[in-house]
């Protein structure tokens, strides 16, 4: 990820978890529980949440794969990892979650390490979608799955405009009010930028994964890529 990106989610770090839960209306929870579940982490596994951000999906995965599991939060903004390892102090007494400042186009692990894998709202903001998923396919053990959920473009135009209508009139407006909002202004163009669903698909299956969905959720503003190696 490029140094810019990395600033702008230092930066966001402290209201990062409130700006999602009005952006989303609170719904952003019920998204990454699909993820976790679609992910398929056991009790026991050791799990990966890329672009970990402030902790949700590693904390909801940490809770799947329990006492005898493993989770590593792996972020590039040391802001938002010092966010997370606060929240999962307060949650767990000694939590199961390793959390690591790293980039997720060159992970610190071995091959065939990781028996699943999480990802949200973090494929978008890559400076290459392609290297990601090859670092992801190569640290999953054979057979694992991984579930990436992020925004979309929706495909219908009614969607397209109601979405641009809700970022100008109510996200933008309301990182203003937190004094974010250049901050936020680079989601319209990032969306802009994002492969398509059926897009995601193919570039997972050309480095390598073998089995491919992508579910769009809430209107096609939102989806969840699943796939496995």
């Amino acid at each position: 990820m490029s140094n810019e990106i990395r600033n702008i989610f230092n930066k966001i770090a402290p209201v990062y978890d409130e700006l999602n839960d009005r952006m989303s209306f609170g719904q952003h929870r019920v998204w990454k529980e699909m993820a976790v579940k679609w992910s398929q982490a056991k009790p026991g596994n050791t799990c990966i949440d890329l672009c970990c951000g402030s902790g949700d999906l590693s904390l909801r995965m940490a809770r799947r794969v329990g006492k005898t599991g493993k989770v590593y939060g792996v972020d590039f903004s040391c802001e938002l990892l010092e966010v997370a390892q606060a929240r999962a102090q307060n949650i767990y007494p000694e939590p199961n979650i390793t959390w690591i400042e790293a980039d997720v186009l060159d992970l610190p692990f071995e091959d065939n390490y990781f028996d699943a894998a999480t990802m949200g709202y973090g494929l978008r903001n890559v400076i290459d979608i392609p290297r990601c998923l090859q670092e992801l396919h190569r640290v999953l053990k054979p057979g694992a799955r991984a579930a990436i959920l992020d925004f979309h473009r929706p495909s219908h135009d009614l969607m397209r405009k109601f979405q641009q209508w809700y970022l100008n009139n109510l996200v933008v407006p309301t990182a203003t009010q937190m004094g974010m909002k250049n901050e936020y202004a680079y989601i319209s163009p990032s969306l802009d930028r994002f492969p398509l669903g059926h897009e995601q698909i193919a570039i997972a299956q050309q480095v390598g994964f073998t089995d491919t969905t992508h579910y769009p959720i809430a209107n096609g503003m939102m989806g969840v890529l699943v796939i496995k190696k």
